[in-house]
């Protein structure tokens, strides 16, 4: 088939073409840049083909940029003839004009024998053959009429006898040139198409990483939603319950096992995420506890050198009242709805009710019995007598005791600080700088029983061989009398703290607590027979926060790691190492949120593994407590301000 061709004229000054040798003439004016197609057989014709056709000339010769040297100032054309097959022709040509007539050397016969092939012998007739020593013999007639005998030498060069011209020298040497510049115009070219397909390459890349990210968000998405499902049950299965009983205990569950959905206000997803848009400037030194009931709800914060725990609306920012009554710093809380426990340096626990703190003037220095409290409940509940959730039982006797603010109950047992606290329901647990952890009946206030860490840490789980655990990270924990305290390593600021806290942590599940410890030992207690029954060791000092759910536990240490531990193995499923200290830390399915000594809130997002800060407004000084429900965080630091953060 005749290939069809685009022919540039120039007819009445203006551009024309013939398409496929047809007599019809197209102006180009007239076409324009509109895109078009145009059929020619099995060709089609676009209107970038005919944009080609007006540019030939000026493409001609644009010169193809070249190094210094050979190959300068290359037209376009020229670079198309040099990667035609007919570039190589001027080379084939040189080499046969340079061959010299020559007898037949049997080259090939010679090159088999070394490969050890046989051939069929070739007929030389009339030829000669090159000898072994590569010499030939030239006889030579010396004198008259006599023969001389016949002289060896050197045999002379084949292309002795051939010389050439000065024009095919000329020739010659302009073909190398223009050969050499074939070659340069060749290697840009490659180099080229290597830049290229590197390009593709990385923008390939580039699309496959953001499909790997758009997979984790899907996967952080699923998970969201099997929280928010799990939630929706949680929610379904108490409107049942209630709705077969209407006048059934309302029981409250630790919102640290809550996983949603939470209610937030249709303000609350127009602000920049990763921002902090309130501040709480009210405490004077460093926050050592805080927790609030959900968002926008009730906060209660409690800094180092004061003994008064502030209450704050969440929703307007305002300081509502404050919790009168400890004789010590409060250093752990936990607040469900309008409950609030707090645990202190003075040895006591408290149990307020967070709806009675503006009646804080009118209570002070009063007298009350918890029969008086029970009634009051009474007369909103319909005669059932609990105190949102906390009942005080028919059989309590009604002891008189000074009533402080909204203070419905004191828990006096621990010999020096409590540190931790976790309730849920009824029941509550504690540890203390007295190296103990309690277990409480909300319901009487009377511990129901006693776990001694040092008792445990001399007789380790038989199950769990080689846990007894190293002396050298504290001082006189081995003696029930002595006291605990390590220095910390410093903070990002160059600030240090002497840590005191021999039990960090604590939670429980069902009939499952886990505590952390001054000796950096995770452990599993049995809360029916107070026996501990695994020690997760890995930490190297003080465990100082920790979190778990139904297959990991998630611990914190001044050892500047995060552990995270697998329940079913009892091993270390990933570790998390930073700068500084961790002093605080809440996880779900998709992220962890730490404090670990810097100003900014540290997040490691578990699907993806990537570590990010919250810095935007944030603190000036290191943070040291956490606590975030859903997208909303509160964050309290050294320097004395609690920030609310929208996640």
């Amino acid at each position: 088939m005749t290939p069809r061709i685009i022919n540039a004229a120039t007819v009445s000054g203006k551009p024309r073409a013939s398409v496929g040798g047809s007599s019809r003439r197209m102006d180009f004016a007239t076409l324009g840049r509109a895109p078009m197609q145009l059929t020619l057989g099995r060709r089609r014709i676009t209107s970038r083909d005919l944009q080609v056709v007006e540019a030939a000339e000026e493409l001609l010769s644009e010169e193809v940029p070249e190094p210094d040297g050979v190959a300068q100032n290359v037209s376009l054309l020229r670079g198309f003839n040099a990667t035609i097959p007919s570039a190589d022709k001027s080379r084939a040509r040189r080499r046969q004009t340079r061959n010299v007539d020559t007898p037949r050397l049997g080259l090939k016969r010679l090159g088999m024998g070394a490969r050890g092939m046989l051939g069929d012998e070739e007929d030389h007739e009339g030829e000669s053959v090159a000898s072994e020593e590569d010499m030939v013999m030239i006889g030579n007639t010396v004198g008259r009429g006599r023969k001389s005998k016949a002289k060896r030498r050197g045999r002379e060069s084949l292309s002795a006898g051939k010389t050439f011209g000065k024009e095919e020298l000329v020739r010659q040497t302009q073909e190398i040139e223009r050969d050499k510049e074939n070659i340069h115009v060749r290697r840009a070219l490659m180099n080229n198409e290597i830049a290229e397909i590197t390009h593709k390459i990385e923008t390939l890349d580039a699309m496959r990483a953001k499909l790997e990210q758009d997979l984790l968000k899907l996967q952080e998405d699923e998970l969201e939603l099997d929280d928010e499902l799990e939630g929706v049950r949680e929610r379904l299965e108490l409107e049942t319950s209630r709705t077969r009983g209407a006048h059934a205990d309302h029981a409250i569950q630790s919102s640290r096992r809550r996983k949603g959905p939470t209610f937030l206000p249709s303000e609350h997803d127009e602000l920049p995420p990763g921002v902090a848009f309130m501040t709480l400037e009210s405490h004077t030194t460093p926050i050592t506890a805080l927790d609030f009931s959900e968002p926008y709800g009730t906060l209660v914060t409690a800094s180092q050198e004061d003994s008064q725990p502030r209450v704050w609306d969440l929703l307007t920012g305002e300081e509502i009242g404050r919790l009168r009554g400890h004789q010590g710093t409060v250093k752990c809380m936990q607040v469900e709805e309008q409950v609030c426990v707090t645990g202190s340096e003075d040895g006591t626990v408290r149990l307020w009710d967070l709806r009675r703190v503006d009646e804080d003037e009118d209570w002070e220095g009063e007298t009350f019995s918890l029969s008086d409290v029970a009634e009051e409940d009474e007369s909103h509940d319909g005669g059932e007598s609990h105190t949102n959730g906390i009942r005080s039982a028919s059989s309590q006797p009604s002891s008189v005791a000074e009533r402080e603010g909204p203070c419905v109950r004191l828990l006096e047992g621990h010999t020096k600080t409590v540190s931790a606290l976790y309730f849920e329901d009824e029941c509550l647990v504690t540890g203390a700088s007295d190296k103990t952890m309690r277990q409480w009946d909300l319901n009487t206030g009377q511990c129901v029983m006693t776990m001694d860490i040092l008792w445990a840490i001399s007789h380790p789980p038989a199950s769990a061989p080689g846990s007894a655990l190293p002396n050298h990270l504290f001082t006189g924990a081995a003696a029930a009398a002595g006291s605990f305290a390590v220095p910390m390593p410093p903070y990002a600021d160059g600030s240090w703290d002497m840590y005191q806290d021999f039990v960090g942590a604590v939670q429980f599940w069902g009939y499952a607590l886990v505590s952390g410890s001054g000796d950096g030992a995770v452990r599993m207690w049995d809360m029916r027979t107070g026996q501990p029954h695994r020690t997760l060791l890995g930490h190297t000092a003080p465990v100082s926060c920790l979190q778990f759910d139904e297959l990991h536990v998630v611990s914190g240490s001044l050892d500047k790691s995060i552990r995270i531990w697998d329940l079913r193995t009892g091993g270390i499923f990933e570790t998390l190492k930073y700068d500084h200290a961790v002093t605080a830390l809440q996880f779900d399915t998709r992220k962890i949120v730490a404090a670990t000594g810097e100003n900014g809130v540290k997040i490691y997002n578990r699907t993806s593994m990537q570590h990010s800060s919250l810095l935007t407004n944030g603190h000036t000084k290191p943070v040291e407590r956490l606590r975030y429900m859903d997208r909303y965080l509160v964050s309290g630091a050294r320097d004395s301000t609690v920030k609310v953060w929208a996640l």
